[in-house]
């Protein structure tokens, strides 16, 4: 008489890999509902800023260059964002009129300017994310070290994996078996 193998033995030989490919989807999906929710997040930002997408990227960088004691050209802005530079005028126009940024001259060279975040946009942003950011704190900040570094391994490998994509390349790939997971 032959004995069936029960789920509950599998423990002797590890996961099967139906098991396997579970638990990936069930991470996959979880990461998929945090992002869902931070693209939320940020739309709900900028809404409450007045603000498009583009603005407040521009925003928080240039927030991030005057910590870091940089000053910043429209034409970083324009690499930065990757759009031509009538949209960062366009761009920077909208910023300045909402009193969010600043044009000075440039300290050497007269002909050119830097792009300046005021400081009243400064404590809007601080003031708008900060308890967010307080937030996403309090929910990692009891993690254990190993815990800390299973998320970070994960999140790495998964960012290697989405930095590899090229669209040209996988169109010119065999199909392969694909998991069902919405991004």
């Amino acid at each position: 008489m032959e004995e069936t193998r029960t789920d509950s033995s599998r423990y002797w030989y590890g996961a099967s890999e139906e098991d396997r490919r579970r638990r990936a989807v069930e991470v996959l999906e979880a990461f998929r509902l945090y992002r869902a929710a931070e693209v939320a997040m940020r739309r709900r930002t900028r809404e409450s800023m007045s603000m498009g997408e583009n603005e407040l990227l521009v925003l928080r960088y240039l927030l991030k260059a005057d910590r870091a004691g940089r000053s910043v050209s429209p034409s970083e802005i324009t690499r930065y964002l990757g759009v031509s530079t009538a949209s960062t005028t366009a761009i920077i126009d909208r910023l300045e009129k909402s009193g969010h940024v600043t044009r000075v001259p440039h300290p050497s060279d007269r002909r050119s300017i830097h792009i300046v975040a005021t400081a009243a946009s400064d404590a809007e942003v601080r003031a708008t994310l900060g308890r967010m950011h307080e937030r996403m704190m309090s929910a990692v900040l009891d993690m254990t070290p190993e815990e800390s570094a299973i998320v970070i391994a994960c999140l790495t490998r998964l960012q290697e994996a989405v930095d590899e994509v090229d669209p040209h390349a996988e169109a010119a790939a065999p199909a392969r078996e694909t998991v069902d997971v919405e991004i």
